[in-house]
């Protein structure tokens, strides 16, 4: 099992280790080439404006929209959970516009602001502990979005087909059981 790990911008070596942990062959995925023969894709957290800038500035933006839109399972963690989305309800910034999801960026505030907690979520059978760094919500959920997980009344981690969404950053806990339900994804 081969699982790409968009590897642009953000923390593409902790989602490696963690699929690496998991048996699987981690991909670095910087060039659309490298796209050929994965089974699945992570978009990671970081910065979702410089990964969208750096997406276009290496062409790959339109493969990325094709595979995803063709049906490879993706993970889209923070950053990537902005990146993969329809729109924001901020300033406007390159997006793959897979995710029929409006997010509000950094809606929990601050880095000073980053926070943990336990999340009950859908198709989970014990609490999965979160880590929200700068994290966005979900602020418009379209029709085929289902919301596994939300703080308070905010969607933190929603499914669409073959994408799977997180606010809060999964790899940095050890927590494996998201990148197991996108592996589960792949067919």
């Amino acid at each position: 099992m081969r699982v790409g790990v968009l590897a642009l911008q953000g923390d593409f070596r902790e989602h490696a280790a963690l699929v690496r942990g998991l048996g699987a062959e981690a991909v670095l995925v910087r060039r659309a080439e490298e796209l050929t023969g994965i089974g699945s894709l992570i978009v990671p957290g970081g910065e979702s404006t410089t990964i969208g800038k750096l997406a276009d500035r290496f062409d790959l933006v339109k493969p990325l929209r094709d595979v995803i839109a063709g049906g490879l399972p993706t993970l889209g963690t923070c950053a990537g959970l902005i990146f993969l989305a329809a729109g924001t309800t901020g300033p406007s910034q390159i997006q793959l516009g897979v995710l029929d999801v409006v997010v509000e960026r950094n809606a929990f505030g601050r880095q000073v602001d980053s926070f943990e907690t336990d999340l009950s979520v859908s198709g989970l059978a014990a609490p999965l502990h979160a880590v929200f760094i700068r994290a966005p919500i979900v602020d418009k959920v379209g029709a085929e979005v289902e919301v596994l997980a939300s703080v308070g009344d905010d969607p933190v981690m929603v499914r669409q087909g073959n994408i799977i969404a997180t606010s809060f950053h999964p790899e940095l806990t050890g927590e494996t059981r998201v990148h197991e339900l996108m592996l589960k994804l792949e067919g």
